[in-house]
Parts: C-alpha cells; sequence; structure tokens
C-alpha cells in the first residue's frame, strides 16, 4: 500500500490545510501562551534562561523534552576590558535575539511556502545590527535608547522554482519574532521584591 499523502518542506500538506481550516474557525483554539525565565548566576551579565512549558488554547502543555537552557552572558574580550574576572564566551543576548529573528523569518517563508507549493533548494538569512552600548552603560541617557541600533538588516539568500520577491518579503514579514522587533510592543515591567517583615505591635 502506497502512502499518497503530499509533503512539502516537510510537511504534509493535507494536514497544515486542515489547520489552517481550524485555526480560522477556532481562533482561540490556537492562541499561544509562551514565556521564559532567566535566573542571574552571581557574576554581571551572566544568566541562565530556561524554556518550559507553554500554553496552547488556554491549555498548559508541559514535558521534560522542552526544558532548554541556554547560558547568556557576553563577548570575551569585552568582559576582559570591561574588568571581569575569569572572562568567557557565552551567547549575548542581542547576538539571541538576532538568531531568533533569523531563523522565524526562515519560519515565515517555509511555512507559507509550503501552503502555496513553492518549491525552495536553498534558504539563508542573515541578520545584523550595530549596537552602541551607551545607554546600558548608563553613559547616554534613557530617553536615547532608540539611537541604540543602527542598520538593522535581514538578507534573504534563497534559491527555487518560482520564487517571487514580493511574496518572499511578504512572508518574511509574517514571522512572529519580526512582528516583536520591528512593531511597537508594550512590555509591562513589573517589579517584585521581598515582603517586609511587619514588626512586632
Amino acid at each position: 500500500m502506497t502512502d499518497d499523502r503530499q509533503t512539502m518542506h516537510g510537511v504534509d500538506l493535507e494536514t497544515l490545510e486542515g489547520f489552517a481550516e481550524h485555526a480560522a474557525d477556532n481562533p482561540d483554539a490556537v492562541q499561544l501562551g509562551l514565556g521564559a525565565t532567566a535566573t542571574y548566576e552571581g557574576t554581571a551579565a551572566h544568566s541562565l534562561a530556561k524554556i518550559n512549558s507553554y500554553d496552547l488554547g488556554g491549555e498548559s502543555i508541559a514535558r521534560e523534552t522542552r526544558e532548554y537552557t541556554v547560558p547568556y552572558g557576553a563577548w570575551k574580550e569585552v568582559l576582559d576590558a570591561g574588568g571581569w574576572v575569569g572572562a568567557t564566551d557565552r551567547i549575548e543576548p542581542i547576538e539571541a535575539a538576532l538568531s531568533a529573528l533569523a531563523a522565524c523569518i526562515n519560519v515565515g517563508i517555509t511555512i507559507n511556502a509550503a501552503a502555496n507549493g513553492v518549491e525552495i533548494d536553498h534558504l539563508r538569512t542573515r541578520v545584523r545590527t550595530d549596537f552602541d552600548p551607551a545607554v546600558l552603560f548608563s553613559l547616554a541617557e534613557l530617553k536615547e535608547a532608540d539611537s541604540v541600533y543602527e542598520n538593522l538588516t535581514a538578507e534573504i539568500e534563497i534559491e527555487g522554482a518560482d520564487i517571487d520577491d514580493d511574496l518572499i518579503d511578504e512572508w518574511a514579514r509574517r514571522a512572529p519574532v519580526y512582528s516583536l522587533l520591528s512593531l511597537d510592543q508594550d512590555i509591562q515591567l513589573s517589579i517584585k521584591t521581598p515582603a517586609e517583615v511587619a514588626g512586632d505591635d
């Protein structure tokens, strides 16, 4: 017995179409709640980030295989220059955000390519930016934060039959991390401190 299911980019197209129809008819069922935590490790700029559970349609999903950890830090040469003792190289959070943007642009392109029957033989996205750390080190006012980054670029190399530049541009902009980084986001910061112990009356 042969399997007549059609796949493209590693996706079963019939299942993808069914999922898209289900999402259109039941938008609440496909809403995601995502999060991460980072715990300070006792050395400035060093945190251990963890990703575990997520919510899908209001249901929390957690399993041991999703217990991803990422040790964040910075660049050895910069830390050496700044006085860090025993500085080592680690992934820097900005670089992680840039890599997430590059990977997510690929997600936006390939999911839509699969749904539209577009073959891709090669896809690579390179993201880079120039970064001024003056605000981070309190050498500039916080109100100057909008000048921290310059020349943020995403370069997409893509090969395949029937590649349409305008469609690739659209699909790249559908990437969720693209929206997260390029659109105004209202981050609601809250600070929690230990409750003060009430004195004896």
